[in-house]
């Protein structure tokens, strides 16, 4: 497969008269051997039918559809929208990719032109990356892994475990939808422009969410509520959620939380149990 490297990136750059802006995230991969390792660290096989957001100027997307079924690509700018089809085009590949111009925030499993993705790889805008890949994983249950290249610290923060500085929401929402890992670093260089952060891919496997009477909404309310104001103890962060402090005890210990522990110490179980037992 014929991918883009920087000159090609850079002419195609020059033609659309684009310059990169910092308020849609955009760092175009310009190393034909970062987007295969993408590609193979995502296990990506003839049966994926793949969405990617972002797709840019196409650097990733050429090396997904030499080996996916099809690709769904969302993106957001209209002038690279109308532009992908034109790169893929050149490359005999157009029967394999569907262009989705739209913001991958509001789209739906209806917006596909019917298809349904097994997979999401992305190189995802550094400002959007947790929402999106939240919004994804539950607006397309049919997707069953992801690949995700975000912010290092985007990064550590979805794969960050229970008891760990950087755990938060992100990291205790993706747990509802799948099991998460850090699956590797990537360097700055390999952008354009260069990025001043270092990036990193998060890799998420779809499973069923904990087993709870609580809807997700319900879960995920508690889950804001503790980390509102992280450094108190559950029982002064969810005082509000619950209508009281005493309230707030009374349904931690329901749920057999300890009403001195912080939120940042309960896996997605845990946050469940508070949920069921909702003043």
């Amino acid at each position: 497969m014929d991918l883009l490297g920087p000159v090609e990136i850079r002419n195609l750059a020059d033609k659309l008269d684009l310059r990169p802006t910092k308020r849609l995230g955009q760092n175009f991969v310009i190393d034909g051997g970062t987007v295969r390792r993408i590609v193979r660290v995502a296990e990506v096989g003839p049966d994926d039918v793949v969405i990617e957001v972002g797709p840019g100027l196409g650097s990733l997307t050429l090396a997904l559809l030499a080996s996916a079924r099809h690709v769904v690509a969302v993106e957001i700018d209209p002038v690279l929208a109308a532009q992908l089809p034109v790169t893929v085009a050149g490359r005999g590949l157009s029967e394999k990719l569907t262009v989705v111009g739209a913001d991958a925030l509001r789209i739906g499993a209806d917006d596909l032109s019917g298809y349904l993705p097994t997979a999401l790889v992305a190189n995802l805008p550094y400002n959007v990356a947790v929402p999106v890949v939240l919004h994804l994983l539950e607006a397309l249950p049919s997707l069953r892994k992801s690949l995700v290249m975000v912010q290092a610290e985007v990064a550590d923060r979805l794969a960050a475990a229970p008891g760990s500085k950087v755990y938060g929401v992100p990291s205790v929402k993706a747990a509802w939808y799948a099991d998460v890992r850090r699956a590797g670093p990537v360097g700055r260089t390999v952008f354009w422009p260069v990025p001043n952060v270092d990036s990193g891919l998060v890799s998420l496997t779809r499973r069923e969410p904990p087993a709870t009477s609580a809807t997700r909404e319900q879960v995920f309310a508690v889950i804001d509520a503790a980390f509102a104001q992280r450094r108190k103890t559950l029982r002064a962060a969810l005082s509000t959620w619950a209508g009281s402090p005493s309230a707030a005890e009374t349904a931690l210990r329901a749920a057999g939380v300890d009403p001195s522990a912080r939120g940042e110490q309960l896996d997605i179980t845990a946050f469940t149990r508070i949920a069921e037992n909702t003043p």
